[in-house]
């Protein structure tokens, strides 16, 4: 980011340019506000660098890995009173576009400030995306970008199909870029450090056993 703005500050038409962007953005956040009048309680849909996307069902592997997970997140954060947890239909509304992520987690700071008919959701502090045919590209490309740029701390990519899952974390808060401390799969164990605690193995996220194992050990624990 930073190396691309000192190209553009170095452009003898800046100004120009900077106009030209104005009015489109402009332009985009009409169609935004068009975008939340026509969204409803049913639609899964994002907007997206001024693009309405609509996404289709997606198959049973998806389905399964997020009730599987955010089982899991959702007993042990009410457990520990760690924060919120929410599946699919959560609008993140962050600067330019909205989002709606598979599993996202906020702490109790942020979720202090949410009320009964909140609709835009602040970045949350973890987010996990299920790749599919049809969002790969974007869970790994403007998603990917977005989310550090708005600070989430932590985002995990499952990839339901090879049955892994990529863990990132925030390198720091001025640069706002991921790094992947890990590529896990079924013979791992995964920790979170945004969900103080939260320690699974990765196998409990693919397999219906291994996950009513580590249900009980958490409500154990």
């Amino acid at each position: 980011m930073e190396a691309l703005l000192e190209r553009l500050m170095e452009a003898p038409d800046l100004q120009i340019l900077i106009d030209k962007a104005q009015k489109k953005l402009w332009q985009e956040k009409k169609k935004r506000m068009e975008f939340y009048e026509w969204l409803t309680d049913e639609a899964k849909a994002e907007f997206i660098n001024g693009e309405i996307v609509v996404h289709s069902p997606v198959v049973r592997a998806h389905l399964d890995v997020s009730e599987r997970l955010s089982t899991l997140l959702s007993v042990f954060t009410k457990l520990k009173k760690l924060g919120k947890i929410s599946v699919e239909k959560a609008l993140v509304s962050l600067t330019r576009n909205d989002y709606e992520p598979d599993i996202c987690f906020w702490g109790n700071e942020k979720a202090a400030t949410f009320t009964e008919d909140m609709m835009h959701h602040p970045a949350p502090d973890f987010v996990v995306e299920i790749l599919s045919k049809g969002t790969a590209k974007r869970d790994r490309g403007v998603k990917f970008e977005d989310y550090a740029a708005h600070g989430v701390q932590e985002y995990w990519i499952i990839d339901p199909q090879n049955k892994t899952i990529e863990q990132y974390l925030l390198r720091d808060n001025e640069r706002r870029e991921f790094i992947l401390k890990q590529k896990a799969g079924e013979k791992n164990t995964i920790e979170s450090p945004v969900i103080t605690g939260f320690l699974i193995p990765v196998k409990a996220i693919f397999d219906e056993k291994a996950n009513l194992d580590t249900l009980q050990n958490l409500m154990k624990n």
